[in-house]
């Protein structure tokens, strides 16, 4: 089952139903947005699937239509952005444990990203009622930092660079129990700045904090053990560089549970009635294969169990030159 969030003609939210063809959205009676939806699946006895098929009404929208008009939502939100914490965990794929190490290596010593990475290997996937190690964290923003299918990436004016991190998207609510409640996954575009990271590996969290996006398609149920993806950068009709990805648990270092128990641990990370987004990690980048992105590129994300593809252009932000001052009360 995928879901999306898109916005009708008048404006309205409305969610939807992906058709088993793809082509059309089934529309969800007094729904306007997946979190009420989640959230009231949190009070039911039914299930979140349940849930959807008993509000299905039908009303069908064309799809290609609602992409076309730029319609379309992030399929997980917040009333308020405030409340939405959107976080990442790195170095848990092969080639994002390579990419990481390329930029910080020294021919004389084990950088600390393949010794994180080699920490994963060795006790990222405990068995079933253990703790395993403890991956990589970081801090992207709150829900005001993410950006809809379809609408711009912003390549900030003291920005280095601004490239895709092709990644899977873990979507959750917190009930008023304080219970952390998975909603789905969706694909993402974690978009950082390598070059930042790449003068300094203190410069990480600096490199993170940028505009992402996520979606259209919100997959309800459990990640595919493994799955094959492709990322492409795209410069007017030339195709600039594109690669497979390979993720899924199946191609990790720790297990989806093992990284959900990191992350909610945390009683900051259990208020309830929050959303969380939480990337699990690029396998490729195109900043690797020595790829600049360009404003007006269009970077694409796609895998075949999340039906339509992520797509966002690169658009540069302009600069006002002058400081940010703080003044005194």
């Amino acid at each position: 089952m995928r879901l999306v969030q898109f916005r009708a003609l008048d404006g309205a939210r409305e969610v939807g139903l992906v058709s088993e063809d793809g082509l059309s959205l089934q529309v969800l009676r007094e729904t306007s947005c997946t979190y009420e939806l989640a959230m009231e699946a949190s009070r039911s006895t039914l299930g979140l699937e349940s849930l959807v098929r008993e509000r299905l009404t039908e009303d069908r929208v064309d799809y290609d239509r609602v992409v076309c008009e730029n319609r379309l939502l992030p399929p997980l939100d917040h009333p308020d952005p405030a409340h939405c914490l959107v976080s990442g965990t790195g170095l848990n794929h092969l080639g994002s444990a390579l990419a990481r190490n390329a930029m910080h290596a020294d021919t004389c010593t084990l950088t600390d990203s393949m010794r994180m990475f080699r920490m994963g290997l060795e006790g990222g996937k405990p068995n079933k009622g253990q703790i395993g190690v403890q991956p990589e964290w970081f801090y992207k923003g709150d829900g005001d930092c993410i950006v809809p299918p379809g609408h711009p990436l912003d390549l900030l004016p003291f920005a280095l660079d601004g490239g895709e991190e092709a990644e899977i998207v873990g979507l959750y609510v917190i009930a008023e129990s304080g219970a952390v409640l998975r909603v789905g996954f969706a694909l993402g575009n974690e978009f950082s700045d390598h070059i930042l990271e790449r003068q300094n590996y203190l410069y990480l969290a600096h490199s993170k904090l940028r505009d992402c996006s996520i979606g259209p398609e919100l997959l309800v149920g459990q990640l595919p053990e493994s799955i094959s993806g492709l990322v492409r950068l795209l410069r007017g009709d030339v195709e600039v560089w594109a690669s497979t990805f390979l993720t899924g648990e199946a191609n990790m270092s720790h297990s989806i549970a093992n990284i959900e128990h990191h992350q909610f641990k945390y009683r900051l990370f259990r208020r309830p009635r929050d959303v969380h987004c939480h990337f699990f990690g690029a396998a490729v980048l195109s900043f690797s294969a020595g790829v600049a992105a360009r404003p007006g590129d269009v970077f694409e994300i796609s895998a075949p169990q999340f039906g339509r593809p992520l797509r966002n252009a690169l658009a540069e932000e302009e600069a006002d030159g002058a400081p940010v001052t703080v003044q005194m009360l």
